[in-house]
């Protein structure tokens, strides 16, 4: 019983990242309409080793695969790859894992971590916040939806830098507070 209030409580905390920061400040123009369609999963792994963890990416491929009406999953490791590089290790060989498994083309990662840096910036730089959320995650997207979205959107090359900028100028402690307050609400 307290393993599934706890997994709830793991994606109520995603839900309302995704809701607050990628939605709410715009991150990710196109994830509205996903969630508005209710065409996010949230899938919390409590794998804690690398070899399952990739299994279980393969696997959500499959579940995606088969169910056409969601557009895309978010894994949250709720108990691991905490450490940002064993984390990355995950994000290069899931990354593989996607080519050697045949799903290159159709399916495409993307990473957040409570402790994302980008390469060569400071780790107290805001922009770093544009890529952290409140548990590890792995964001399963269909090649082919984004594309179409992609087509539509004017000047979406720029969409990185808008976030960086806007990230910058709410500043690390705004981010902080934020994600401490999805994480914990009753603080």
């Amino acid at each position: 019983m307290q393993e599934n209030i706890k997994e709830e409580q793991i994606i109520t905390a995603s839900k309302a990242w995704v809701e607050q920061i990628i939605i709410g400040l715009n991150f990710c123009p196109f994830a509205k309409k996903e969630m508005v369609n209710n065409a996010i999963y949230y899938h919390v792994s409590t794998h804690k080793k690398l070899k399952e963890a990739l299994i279980e990416v393969i696997e959500q491929c499959h579940f995606l695969k088969n169910n056409p009406s969601l557009e895309t999953s978010l894994i949250v490791y709720s108990q691991s790859f905490k450490d940002f590089n064993q984390y990355l290790d995950l994000v290069d060989y899931a990354n593989g894992l996607l080519i050697e498994q045949g799903f290159e083309g159709e399916f495409q990662l993307a990473s957040f971590h409570p402790e994302y840096c980008f390469a060569d910036a400071d780790f107290d730089d805001a922009a770093n916040f544009t890529n952290r959320s409140p548990y590890p995650m792995l964001h399963l997207i269909r090649e082919q939806s984004m594309a179409k979205v992609l087509a539509t959107y004017k000047n979406p090359q720029a969409i990185p830098d808008n976030n960086i900028t806007l990230a910058r100028a709410k500043g690390s402690d705004y981010f902080k507070q934020v994600l401490m307050q999805i994480k914990h609400p009753s603080i």
